[in-house]
Parts: structure tokens; sequence; C-alpha cells
């Protein structure tokens, strides 16, 4: 079997039981076995500053690492007053600094937004796709995903018991791992 392809995690929700990371969890057990999904944590990210770049932060230094070293990114938001998390843009801001050392440049990346409300955190997920845009991320466009009522479709120990999320995870792992393969081919 051919190496796994590392892919590193983003979770836009600090909240110890977040519904968020639940999902992203999931997304990792539904994950073909090509991939290899880890979350980064980002709570440890003091807010980007350009004063700090003479001597950044040892978290952001490590950062930026993590994501060079990746072979692919993925970012699960909740949303925030119809937009990401702080945490999450801060994120972003930090490894795609200083200029002309972006970290994130040209890694295959995808989108998955989860809300307790019925749209699915759509105005975050579009948010965040405006700044990975710029930031020279190529998102995954097909199938998207909007996890909403989020609520309804986790059991308390937070395992998806709804068999169309399952689905629509799995069917959302296999895209995003075919997508690494056609932006970021194995040499």
């Amino acid at each position: 079997m051919a190496q796994r392809r590392d892919v590193t995690v983003f979770v836009g929700s600090l909240r110890k039981d977040s519904f968020t990371r639940k999902i992203a969890l999931a997304l990792a057990k539904q994950a073909p076995a090509s991939l290899a999904l880890e979350i980064v944590e980002i709570g440890n990210l003091s807010f980007y500053n350009q004063d700090l770049e003479a001597n950044p932060p040892a978290p952001w230094v490590a950062l930026r690492e993590r994501i060079k070293r990746s072979d692919a990114v993925l970012f699960a938001t909740p949303e925030y007053n119809r937009s990401v998390p702080g945490v999450l843009k801060n994120a972003l801001d930090i490894a795609s600094r200083p200029y002309g050392s972006n970290a994130w440049q040209g890694k295959p990346g995808a989108v998955i937004s989860v809300t307790t409300g019925g749209i699915g955190a759509f105005g975050a997920n579009h948010h965040l796709r405006q700044s990975l845009v710029f930031v020279d991320v190529p998102v995954m466009q097909q199938p998207e995903a909007y996890i909403g009522n989020v609520t309804k479709l986790l059991d308390e120990k937070g395992e998806v018991v709804n068999d169309g999320t399952r689905e629509l995870l799995s069917k959302f792992a296999n895209a995003f791992a075919e997508w690494i393969e056609r932006i970021a081919p194995r040499k």
C-alpha cells in the first residue's frame, strides 16, 4: 500500500465538547486508509502581530512547520455571527506570514461546517473559502459538507447515529482523497 497522505485538520471550535470536533473525529473514522488525519490545536496561538516576526512565538513556528510538512489541510468550522471563529482566522493569518513565506501555498484543502442550526454554517463555510483562495489553498468544490442540526446526528459519546450523515462523511472523505491526488500527485 502506498504511504498515507498526511492531512492537518483545523477545528474552529475550542469548546471541550465541541460538536465541530466530534464531526471532525467522525470524518477521520470514515476516511479511506490512504489518509492520515491529525487535528492540530490552535487555541494556544497568540493573536497575529507583525511586530513579533523578529522573534516569532514557538507555537507560530510549530504551526507553520506542521502545515509545510502536511500533504493537505482540512478545516472544520462552526459559524459565529455568520462567519468563521476568530481562532481559525488567526491560524490562517499566522501561517500565511511573513510575506513570501506562506505555509498554506498550494496545499489541497477542504471545508466542512457544523452548526446546531438548520443551515449548516453556510456563511462560515463560504467566508473561510474566500480566505483560502487568497492564501492559495485549492479547495475541493464538491461534495460540499454543511452539517446542520448536529445535536440530532450524534449520540452522547459523540458518535454519528444518522446513516445519511455517515454516508456524507464517507463520500466527502473519499472525494477529498481523490482531490489531494489530483492537486498534489505523489512523485
